[in-house]
């Protein structure tokens, strides 16, 4: 009988797991996407998330793209970026592309793996299902959501009053 540690029967089996699903919940509960939302919700709904990898300089989405939901960065870094101008630098915890979460519009920038990437899709199908299964925790994160996109809009008109100022 093999009595190495690897052997299921020598494990400590009160020793959490520190296994994918728990790393992905643990970046999603730090974004404001996830804010008031239990963990034990998050864990089942990351449970159905979608990972992919990405190597250097491939685009995760162009412009004009019909998006499909959210995308939060596991590893890696993400430029977003119209034309050659980088809008922002996205690193590990940092998520992008909510408002397809919402609505069926195009991109309205590219998203290009600055370097390799392991990246989780939260895709609309599945916030339908889990906001259908759990209203209560789905209704939180439509407010959440909100808040999210009501930021960003206060922040681009920030920043058009500031150009047109100059």
């Amino acid at each position: 009988m093999d009595k190495s540690n690897n052997h299921p029967l020598w494990m400590n089996i009160f020793r959490h797991k520190d296994d994918a699903i728990t790393a992905v919940c643990r970046l999603w509960s730090a974004t404001p996407l996830f804010k008031k939302i239990p963990n034990s919700y998050i864990h089942r709904l990351v449970k159905n998330m979608h990972p992919r990898f990405y190597k250097q300089g491939d685009m995760i989405f162009t412009t004009g793209d019909i998006g499909a939901g959210a995308v939060l960065i596991k590893s890696g870094e993400i430029d977003i970026k119209a034309g050659e101008k980088v809008l922002a630098k996205l690193r590990t915890g940092d998520f992008f592309g909510e408002v397809a979460l919402v609505v069926d519009e195009p991109r309205t920038a590219d998203a290009v793996a600055s370097t390799d990437c392991e990246l989780i899709f939260f895709l609309r199908p599945d916030l339908e299902e889990w906001v259908h299964n759990t209203p209560r925790q789905g209704a939180q994160l439509m407010a959440n959501i909100s808040r999210i996109l009501a930021g960003r809009l206060r922040h681009a008109n920030d920043m058009l009053a500031e150009k047109k100022e100059q």
